[in-house]
């Protein structure tokens, strides 16, 4: 990040998964945080909670945390634990956790961060859900016809 102005600190969580990053968007106390956590309790690394820094470089959009903050993630009710953080991560999907999805087969949905356009999911209110993110993330999404 050489480039502060170009850099944009997000009230975000972010995760990475078998080096593809997910950014979770949404207000505080939708649970951007508890997302991240079972997402890691399925294999997941933390990569940042409650603020993330994003920046586009080589036509990739990047997240990492920001010093203060790194390797840490709050549990709301048990404390600030630490995590082995990943230090920057590729977002390849963003989950909107203030928007719960009502479609059965939702459509393909997109989000502009920093210029960049990516794949972007809503909540859904389903024990699967952290799972079927996972799962989006190692073989994609069939689109509905």
């Amino acid at each position: 990040m050489s480039d502060a102005e170009a850099t944009l600190n997000l009230h975000a969580s972010c995760v990475s998964f078998e080096s593809k990053g997910v950014l979770i968007i949404g207000p505080s106390g939708v649970g951007k945080s508890g997302l991240a956590l079972q997402l890691m309790a399925l294999g997941a690394a933390l990569v940042s909670d409650d603020r993330t820094d994003l920046w586009v470089a080589d036509a990739q959009l990047l997240a990492s945390a920001p010093d203060q903050i790194r390797g840490l993630i709050e549990a709301r009710g048990v404390g600030i634990l630490r995590a082995e953080p990943c230090t920057i991560a590729k977002i390849k999907l963003v989950i909107d956790m203030e928007t719960v999805e009502t479609e059965r087969l939702p459509p393909a949905r997109w989000v502009t961060i920093c210029g960049m356009q990516k794949p972007c999911l809503h909540k859904v209110d389903r024990t699967y859900f952290p799972a079927a993110i996972l799962q989006y993330l190692k073989f994609g999404k069939m689109e509905p016809s």
